[in-house]
């Protein structure tokens, strides 16, 4: 199967890329500079686009053809701290999601046979705040500026269906890379002795290793009974608190300085509410679709992360 990945240079497509060939598929990267794509298996294809319209690649879909759009601005940019959500980065962050998401269904209505499956990125900020109650896909979406993006993110390749193809929505938890994104940077604070619960710690995080994130990607690409949102997120939620105690014990390191929820709002502004509230989300869909998480527990995870960096 041809495999064409929007937002394929990104955190989780380059991992995704090399899980994909290795299955034998053949992958498809859809990027604006193909020449400066950097962290992608030789095997992969690369095609330049515009991000807002199907010109350029949407010749490449076919019957056998699936879809993986990730495509959207980094929520928390580029640096190592995060970017403050100004209307104008806002802006940029919802505009990103709708393009790709239209490029996406013009192909789908270009091409003359449909593919099998069009899987659409989303994440669990899709249900707002809910303190310590249990969240599924079954439950609404939540009110803030998070929940409204994913359910515009999500509406952007619901038309496929009307062409008759699969629609997949992925509600994607903190994927934990030790090289990128939260885990990346909690890691030097904790190695400094510096490391501590954020805010209160007792804020949910619904968390996924890599590891397992594409291969559940994976999974609902190939079968083709899955329809609809599916959570990717470990089965097993821990508490803010929880994670630094289990990172600590990984780093060998303590877990003592907590770090004011105040300070964090005054410092980020209203992306301090990404790590001071959270969803206890669960994977219920998944689950029950017969995929088995390789890391379910937090601390084996860290392990496994940690060792790689």
């Amino acid at each position: 199967m041809r495999v064409i990945l929007t937002g394929g240079t990104g955190q989780i497509g380059r991992v995704l890329a090399r899980e994909l060939l290795d299955a034998g598929h053949d992958v498809v990267v859809l990027s604006r500079n193909p020449v400066a794509a950097t962290g992608l298996p030789a095997a992969v294809r690369l095609v330049q686009w515009d991000a807002a319209t199907a010109n350029g690649w949407g010749e490449l879909v076919d019957s056998d053809t699936a879809i993986v759009n990730l495509a959207g601005a980094n929520l928390a940019g580029s640096g190592f701290f995060p970017s403050r959500w100004t209307p104008e980065r806002k802006h940029v962050i919802l505009q990103s999601r709708l393009d790709a998401g239209r490029a996406v269904v013009e192909a789908v209505a270009r091409a003359k046979t449909k593919p099998q499956v069009v899987i659409q990125s989303s994440g669990i900020g899709h249900y707002g705040s809910r303190g310590d109650a249990v969240v599924t896909e079954a439950d609404a979406a939540g009110r803030d500026f998070l929940a409204r993006l994913t359910v515009d993110w999500e509406a952007s390749t619901a038309p496929v269906t009307a062409a008759g193809v699969r629609h997949v929505v992925i509600r994607t938890g903190v994927v934990l890379d030790p090289h990128e994104g939260a885990l990346h940077r909690l890691l030097l604070p904790y190695r400094l002795f510096a490391g501590g619960p954020m805010g209160s710690g007792r804020q949910w995080l619904s968390w996924i290793h890599p590891a397992d994130e594409v291969a559940a990607v994976h999974f609902l690409i190939e079968n083709r009974s899955a329809g609809g949102a599916f959570n990717l997120c470990a089965p097993e939620p821990v508490t803010n608190a929880h994670f630094g105690q289990a990172l600590s014990r990984v780093l060998g390191r303590p877990s003592w300085l907590p770090i004011p929820g105040g300070v964090l709002r005054l410092a980020l502004g209203e992306v301090a509410a990404t790590v001071l509230e959270g969803q206890r989300a669960l994977p219920r869909r998944l689950l029950e679709a017969g995929f088995e998480f390789q890391f379910p527990e937090i601390e084996p995870a860290l392990r496994d992360l940690v060792e790689q960096a």
